[in-house]
């Protein structure tokens, strides 16, 4: 009789799970390109441990492969070339904390938001020149760095300075870490970021960076792709489902209150 009702309790378990994944699409073991910068902890980074390519989006990644049945093959691109080489169908996805705009969603397609993040100042640990926007725009030799064409970008320009594109002090970077390494070094004094990303590197730093000011607005980040990607729609509905039964907060308690970056 016990075997029997364990039998019979596995055999519901399994019609409950098949039950739970049948509103889903099913994709049928499709292999999607899914790119990537690698550059923008904790959302996607190269763990200096092991090497190895982790972060939140690289979890959420895995959660909807399982739940659409897809297989991802990743891919690398530097930031400034990411809208672009999926706009022009080279891959299936991006995925690298993009913010959802007007302008970039007349050439890609994005999800809906899998993450709302607010911009916060990101500064030295012993900052004591400014504590907010209007301090750090009074002083002419303060510099703040920044990716063209990012969000912080814009930020620092319109919010921040004076609304000149090519105000010098604005230093350019690559990649959002060769900035945080620039005010590491002193090279820099600001670097502009979402919430999630400072905290990752506030918490790493052994109290070398901290965050100063009120917060400069909130964004949306999300999925992009092609123009009229058949993937949006499924990828939609999983982001839904994760986010209905607590899994998109059960990563964020992961890599934002529990993951020490650099372990």
């Amino acid at each position: 009789m016990k075997s029997l009702a364990f039998a019979a309790g596995l055999a519901m378990l399994a019609a409950t799970s098949a039950h739970a994944a049948s509103h889903l699409p099913d994709l049928e073991g499709r292999t999607i390109a899914v790119v990537t910068e690698n550059a923008y902890p904790p959302l996607q980074f190269i763990d200096p441990a092991s090497g190895d390519a982790i972060g939140w989006e690289y979890d959420a990644m895995a959660e909807i492969a399982e739940r659409l049945n897809i297989e991802v093959e990743y891919q690398n691109i530097s930031w400034d070339a990411m809208i672009a080489a999926v706009a022009e169908g080279q891959y299936d996805m991006g995925m690298t904390g993009i913010t959802i705009r007007e302008d970039r969603a007349e050439v890609v397609d994005f999800s809906d938001p899998y993450m709302r993040s607010e911009m916060v100042m990101l500064v030295r640990g012993d900052e004591d020149r400014f504590d907010d926007a209007a301090g750090f725009a009074a002083d002419d030799d303060l510099l703040v760095a920044a990716q063209p064409g990012t969000t912080p970008f814009y930020v620092a320009i319109y919010d921040v300075l004076d609304g000149d594109e090519a105000n010098p002090r604005v230093v350019k970077f690559e990649t959002f870490g060769a900035g945080v390494q620039a005010l590491r070094t002193g090279d820099v004094d600001l670097v502009l970021t979402d919430g999630v990303a400072a905290d990752g590197y506030v918490e790493a730093s052994d109290g070398g960076l901290k965050v100063v000011g009120e917060k400069l607005g909130s964004e949306d980040f999300g999925f992009i792709f092609p123009k009229g990607s058949e993937l949006t729609a499924p990828i939609n509905a999983a982001i839904a489902d994760m986010r209905d039964d607590g899994t998109l907060d059960a990563l964020n308690r992961k890599w934002f209150l529990d993951y020490k970056m650099g372990q």
